[in-house]
């Protein structure tokens, strides 16, 4: 397709790249239109002239909205790259504020993915932004970033469910990109018995309510947030949330495992505790193979370097 990009740009507008950057990051051309002041009959119109000038379909239309065809989320990669450009020189050579900032992030419940998109944001600068930032499930995840519905996801994978990850992000045309390794640890209220431990067991974990992360109708252990997922417990939660999580931390003095890395800041109530078991997490981005990151995607992974790199696990790559 990039042939094909190369023979038609001359006869593509900005204008139109950016009306298929804003329609791809709102998924709906109405929504798009009313963000940047544009009659929606003209939007569309602007669109299928670009359709018919790359000679592909780039967006799935329907009454919810639109998505991108495959031949879209590679053509998207081309378009931010060509638009970012733009933007730049304007700001250079005729003194422009920066534009309004796009990024939509996917990712499994870490507080640190929380922590780095705080400063993101705060380091954007911008006096304009359509951020979003979505926990949600394992499989939605892959899902988000296959359909552009989110620029990057966050998940994380082990020697126990490699082969099923891999093999979902490489069908869905993605790219996993290691980001740390951590060690296991149990997550528990500051009030519970087990805080003051250097370390834990699993036999000490025995008599207390094991707390998970629910993964709907996709449910699986290669799909579960957390390790282990195959050991049985007496006592099993399912949750949807962090909020919920910490909560049952503190009131019923359960426990998850997790990368050990919890913000004092955002979750003071909350202490991580090494778990003795032979295992390494290793958590990293996802993102589509064909399309680059943006600069404000470039940005958040930078600081979720940063802010991990103060914890003392191994950084990779």
């Amino acid at each position: 397709m990039a042939r094909d990009v190369a023979r038609t740009v001359r006869g593509i507008t900005l204008q139109q790249l950016r009306y298929f950057v804003e329609v791809a990051a709102e998924g709906s051309i109405s929504a798009a239109a009313d963000l940047l002041y544009v009659a929606q009959p003209t939007m569309s119109a602007a669109l299928k002239d670009l359709e018919r000038r790359v000679g592909r379909t780039l967006f799935v239309r329907s009454p919810r909205g639109v998505t991108l065809t495959e031949d879209g989320a590679e053509f998207l990669g081309y378009a931010r790259q060509v638009v970012e450009q733009s933007e730049l020189l304007e700001q250079r050579y005729l003194g422009r504020g920066p534009s309004r900032r796009l990024l939509a992030v996917s990712t499994q419940h870490y507080s640190f993915v929380v922590d780095a998109f705080a400063r993101m944001v705060k380091a954007s600068e911008a006096a304009e932004y359509a951020f979003s930032l979505r926990e949600t499930r394992t499989w939605d995840i892959i899902e988000d970033v296959r359909t552009l519905r989110s620029e990057l996801g966050v998940l994380y994978r082990n020697e126990f469910n490699a082969n099923v990850i891999n093999k979902l992000i490489r069908e869905a045309g993605l790219v996993f990109t290691p980001l740390f390794l951590a060690s296991p640890h149990i997550f528990i209220a500051r009030t519970n018995p087990l805080a003051g431990r250097k370390s834990v067991a699993l036999s000490d974990l025995e008599d207390l309510p094991r707390l998970t992360f629910d993964q709907g109708v996709n449910n699986s252990f290669y799909l579960a947030e957390e390790i282990l997922s195959t050991r049985s417990s007496k006592q099993d939660i399912r949750v949807s949330d962090r909020a919920t999580i910490f909560n049952l931390m503190i009131g019923l003095g359960g426990y998850t495992i997790s990368t050990g890395i919890v913000s004092d800041d955002l979750d003071p109530s909350i202490v991580a505790v090494p778990l003795d078991v032979d295992d390494r997490i290793e958590i990293g981005w996802i993102g589509h193979a064909s399309v680059s990151l943006t600069a404000q995607a470039q940005r958040f992974v930078a600081e979720m370097r940063d802010v991990v790199s103060g914890f003392g696990v191994d950084l990779l790559t």
